[in-house]
């Protein structure tokens, strides 16, 4: 079963899945409120406002499998992303990426490999997967900011 037909709720609790996003470009980001990278939601809420426009969305699924930094509630987080950074492109419900409990999505993502050759467990917060609209998938590790030039161009060729 592919990514897109994997049944995940929204941060809002709405049953839903990525279908509805299979025509676009995403970059699928495993996110945290409290962890050192938190601030990247910056750069992310900035690539979903400039490249929402031509089929791009970033989406975002809360974990507190890394050193607990997303202990909030989903009201919680919702009310961090929005209030702190600004976010508007969609957060799912809190999951696990890895583990005996990792969601169904996380276990396909996980088979790909990033350019160090890299494949398996997520390895921290903010690891990234852009999800072409021909369905390959390009993997940037967790330090990867939302403006490194390699996930831009990546993001832009997909576009074209």
């Amino acid at each position: 079963m592919s990514i897109f037909q994997q049944p995940i709720a929204t941060l809002a609790g709405e049953v839903t899945s990525l279908e509805p996003y299979r025509s676009k470009t995403l970059l699928l980001v495993n996110v945290a409120s409290q962890c050192g990278l938190t601030p990247q939601y910056t750069g992310l809420e900035a690539l979903q406002r400039k490249y929402e426009g031509q089929g791009f969305s970033v989406i975002g699924f809360p974990c507190n499998q890394f050193e607990g930094q997303e202990p909030g509630t989903a009201e919680q987080i919702q009310s961090f992303c929005s209030t702190t950074y600004g976010v508007t492109f969609p957060l799912m419900e809190k999951i696990e990426v890895n583990g005996a409990g990792q969601h169904p999505i996380y276990a396909e993502l996980n088979k790909i490999a990033d350019a160090e050759g890299y494949s398996g467990d997520i390895r921290w917060n903010f690891e990234k997967f852009l999800v072409a609209r021909d369905g390959t998938v390009t993997r940037f590790p967790p330090e990867v900011i939302p403006e490194d030039p390699a996930l831009v161009s990546a993001i832009e060729e997909s576009l074209n």
